[in-house]
């Protein structure tokens, strides 16, 4: 017989059932109640509920366990000590959307040396995130593969849709099943719109494809996210964190009949992909929330523990600890000095 499927697959290895990942590697009742609690009060600000300040900060991506951790504890420590006045959430970003090649994540190449050992990654995940939780951070991350949210979504106390998947169906019906709250971030020309239709889109009931907890295929039906909200992240075109975009893309949200809300990005287009641009940024967006713009709820910031980022290199070993190896971050001490100028002008 004629062969006519799978023509340019190499190999086709089965995972873990999600079920079975989840029993090996599983969050404590703590980090339950934390990812509950979490998700309860970031919706509250989205709402306009909780005036606190939204905060999603961290590495760009993580790729190296111990540095993440060291991240983690001092972001806990400051995230305790600012709480009356900023809700602090840890970017724990796995999965990398690609505009052509290049390193797509933790979860997909952990060893970072292109074996692509998924099952390790996913593992890898799961423990991270639940180390986090256990500091007393609530965690964030894009779900990037269809199929990732089965095994690290119950870890998770924040989600984003990207620029580069904000106008996919696939990843507006997984948002409509999401469990936490999920930003739509515009897309990588800077066009609002269509991240506002995947935030409608997301708030309503969905029946598409996906697995059920043993792996299998399945037909998933959601109830819809009512706790999905805008990102500017900026575009092809330019910043978008300025005041007349952010008045611009408040008055389309209410003219899609949906909260004025919304989140801006410091980082990727808003600084020009540039960490030394990012502080300036923020400072404009902070600025605005403090000078009356309540329609800004909330900012992102990528951070490490070095600034900058580095080229991935033949031996993980010689990498730079805790720079990253995809966007330019804000070094530490940069964040640390951010946060704090925050609470003090919220106050």
């Amino acid at each position: 017989m004629i062969r006519t499927t799978d023509l340019h697959v190499s190999a086709n290895t089965a995972l873990p059932e999600p079920a079975a990942l989840r029993r090996e590697i599983t969050g404590s009742e703590a980090d339950a109640a934390l990812v509950k609690s979490s998700r309860e009060e970031i919706a509250k600000v989205l709402s306009g509920e909780d005036k606190r300040f939204l905060l999603i900060v961290g590495p760009c991506s993580v790729h190296d366990l111990k540095s993440g951790r060291e991240y983690a504890e001092k972001l806990a420590a400051l995230g305790r000590e600012l709480s009356g006045k900023l809700l602090i959430v840890m970017r724990v970003y796995f999965e990398k959307p690609r505009t052509t090649v290049g390193w797509k994540g933790l979860i997909m190449d952990p060893h970072l040396d292109g074996t692509n050992d998924i099952p390790t990654g996913l593992r890898l995940a799961r423990t991270f995130l639940h180390e986090v939780l256990s500091l007393g951070l609530p965690t964030a991350t894009e779900m990037l593969d269809p199929i990732t949210p089965q095994y690290i979504a119950d870890l998770t106390c924040w989600s984003a849709i990207g620029a580069r998947t904000t106008e996919s169906q696939t990843h507006r019906q997984i948002a409509s099943g999401l469990s936490m709250p999920v930003g739509f971030k515009n897309t990588t020309s800077g066009a609002v719109l269509p991240a506002i239709n995947g935030i409608k889109a997301a708030m309503q009931p969905q029946t598409f494809l996906g697995i059920n907890d043993e792996g299998r295929a399945s037909v998933v039906a959601t109830t819809g996210n009512p706790a999905s909200h805008l990102i500017l992240r900026g575009g092809d075109d330019g910043p978008n964190h300025d005041a007349a975009s952010v008045s611009s893309a408040l008055a389309a949200l209410s003219k899609n009949g949906l909260v004025p809300t919304l989140m801006v990005d410091a980082s990727h287009a808003n600084c020009g992909k540039d960490c030394r641009k990012m502080p300036a940024a923020y400072r404009e967006i902070l600025d605005q929330r403090t000078k009356g713009t309540q329609g800004i709820i909330g900012a992102m910031l990528e951070s490490h523990l070095v600034a900058g980022a580095q080229a991935m290199t033949e031996s993980p070993e010689a990498l730079v600890y805790g720079q990253s190896i995809t966007d330019q971050c804000i070094d530490w001490a940069t964040t640390e000095t951010l946060l704090r100028e925050t609470a003090e002008k919220l106050a």
